[in-house]
């Protein structure tokens, strides 16, 4: 389970890449980057964060730490901008937060240098859930004390979007030519033989215990939160077995 914080203060929207997260104080006296459940990419986005984050976590990437936070809509009155002010009366309840690494800069490939072996395994956790949004041009990667970051995993496992059709999107390949990590000669073979022994049905089943029951609860087709749960961890399982050969677009390491 995710610890669970409460918002007591609304800092400042942030307003890069494509969603509106906001900057948060919360009563363990934590400063989170908060993703809001009443935004237009809705609940699903946020399951996809819980979901690739804690997995990326437990294979030993360097994520922020996920939290859930309660917030109370009487936050927003005071916020002069109309949209994050609907945003945050949209949102009571149960939102995502992670811990905001402050002075963290964004991930730069011109200016930054990665090993293959880094590249590859980050390569290959993208290419396993899915990842259309580590590009070139959008990396969310962080450089933060000298070590590389992994954040925002909203726009991963695109299957759950339609999951009578789940298991035919999620045997395609990755293409990774546009990868922000493609021109350093990525290892993903290597990566694979590392990671993916590691991706087991009980690493899963806790990795997707972490996502509250509220945001599955309404899910068509699925009869309980538990179920929609084992949904989610069946394409990752077989996807990580085979998925380093269906990576195109790029060439490896040597």
């Amino acid at each position: 389970m995710l610890k669970e914080v409460i918002a007591t203060r609304f800092i400042t929207p942030l307003r890069e890449g494509g969603s509106l997260p906001g900057l948060v104080e919360a009563d363990d006296f934590g400063t989170y980057v908060m993703k809001f459940a009443g935004a237009g990419q809705g609940r699903k986005t946020l399951i996809a964060e819980v979901v690739c984050g804690e997995l990326a976590r437990r294979l030993g990437f360097r994520m922020p730490r996920l939290v859930t936070v309660e917030l109370d809509p009487v936050l927003g009155l005071g916020e002069p901008d109309q949209q994050v002010q609907e945003l945050l009366r949209s949102s009571g309840g149960t939102n995502l937060g992670m811990d905001f690494l402050s002075g963290a800069l964004g991930f730069d490939p011109l200016a930054f240098e990665v090993s293959p072996a880094e590249a590859g395994r980050i390569l290959w956790f993208d290419a396993l859930v899915n990842n259309v949004d580590r590009s070139w041009r959008n990396p969310n990667l962080l450089m933060w004390r000298g070590d590389l970051w992994l954040i925002d995993h909203g726009a991963t496992m695109i299957w759950h979007h339609n999951w009578p059709g789940a298991q035919a999107s999620a045997e395609r390949p990755y293409d990774a030519s546009d990868h922000a990590l493609a021109t350093f000669a990525p290892d993903v073979r290597g990566a694979a033989a590392e990671l993916a022994p590691l991706v087991t049905e009980e690493l899963l089943t806790e990795v997707t215990a972490a996502v509250p029951d509220a945001w599955l609860a309404t899910e068509p087709g699925f009869d309980t939160p538990d179920d929609l749960r084992r949904a989610y961890a069946t394409p990752l399982l077989t996807r990580a077995a085979v998925i380093h050969d269906r990576v195109t677009g790029i060439e490896e390491g040597k």
